[in-house]
């Protein structure tokens, strides 16, 4: 009680020191303050502030919340960055934390050796919990699996066997197990068990506009195929499904001398619905909702959350417009509610 009694004395002193700071900058900006013993600097402000708290302020946090009130009067910080964040106690830390942080992370864990060469950026990661690994693609072709332990992985280069079209994205398809990703002009699906070759797979094409996103629709138990949704950049989102007899019977005769076969992406029925005026952006289905989500940067149909049905029927679909467009979004099934990003 007496410590709490006393934090509130020095908390009190602290606000009174800030109001009267941001009284004199005020003056001092408008001319109209005349400089005197009791004026208070950095090195006042430091003093002071270490007197009151003690140990539980750092230097950089005290010096952020002075440069916080010099270059924004009008703003005035909350008392308590004073103290940076504050961390909790956990019985699931190993050990505590040097820094105090809002936000409670696990310890990472980093990936020494390097799976994409200089020049090159990683454009999408996906991790599969069941199989406990996770997928990376990155923008010049490399495919690569991660093990659980993080220490095993394989990987395909698609630069070296297709065109030099860029991976935009990708995904995993649980009931076929195969990677999928998405370059400008093809579907490349990646069969990452062949214990004969890591380039064994397929590559749907052509593909008519530039594919931006893809993302599985996990609604089958269906063990033979498996079902994913692509936007490109006219706007347009795409619903295909894959059956292990496709990968049989839609073989394109030419390119032999791939490893990798070609698929004819002309044999496939792909339904597909002009739902943005712009890129597609992002586009995810979210199985809690039985739903699927895109958006783009467009002001009118910014985003769209609805039943895949309404890429086949072209009935209405429910979406809402947003000022320059959604960049990105998530849902949260704890609270309920989808965030999006402009």
């Amino acid at each position: 009680t007496l410590e709490l009694i006393d934090f509130k004395n020095a908390l009190e002193q602290f606000q009174n020191l800030v109001e009267k700071m941001i009284t004199q900058k005020t003056k001092e900006s408008s001319g109209l303050y005349t400089k005197d013993d009791d004026e208070i600097d950095y090195d006042k402000f430091y003093t002071t502030t270490r007197t009151l708290f003690g140990p539980a302020v750092k230097d950089q946090n005290i010096q952020a919340f002075f440069s916080k009130i010099v270059t924004n009067l009008d703003e005035r910080p909350e008392w308590l960055e004073i103290f940076g964040c504050f961390t909790g106690e956990s019985d699931d830390m190993p050990s505590p934390s040097k820094e105090s942080m809002v936000f409670l992370v696990s310890e990472k864990q980093q990936i020494a050796h390097s799976v994409v060469k200089r020049k090159d950026v990683i454009k999408g990661i996906v991790k599969v919990p069941l199989l406990h690994f996770t997928v990376t693609a990155s923008q010049r072709g490399v495919l690569t699996v991660f093990s659980k332990q993080r220490k095993s992985f394989f990987s395909y280069s698609s630069c070296l066997h297709q065109d030099t079209a860029w991976i935009t994205g990708c995904d995993f398809l649980p009931n076929l197990k195969y990677i999928v990703a998405v370059t400008e002009s093809t579907v490349i699906l990646w069969d990452y068990k062949s214990k004969e070759s890591q380039d064994n797979g397929f590559v749907m094409k052509p593909m008519k506009n530039c594919l931006l996103c893809v993302c599985t629709v996990t609604m089958s138990d269906n063990l033979a195929k498996d079902t994913f949704l692509m936007g490109d950049d006219k706007g347009y989102v795409y619903l295909l499904t894959i059956t292990n007899d496709d990968f049989i019977m839609k073989q394109s005769k030419a390119e032999k001398e791939s490893q990798f076969k070609v698929l004819d992406s002309e044999s496939f029925d792909i339904p597909k619905r002009k739902l943005h005026d712009d890129w597609v952006g992002k586009i995810k289905y979210f199985s809690a909702l039985k739903r699927f989500a895109s958006c783009s940067t467009d002001c009118i149909n910014s985003f769209v959350l609805d039943d895949i049905k309404r890429l086949e029927d072209h009935l209405p679909v429910k979406e809402f417009s947003v000022p320059k467009g959604v960049n990105a979004f998530t849902y949260c099934g704890k609270a309920k509610v989808i965030v999006t990003g402009g």
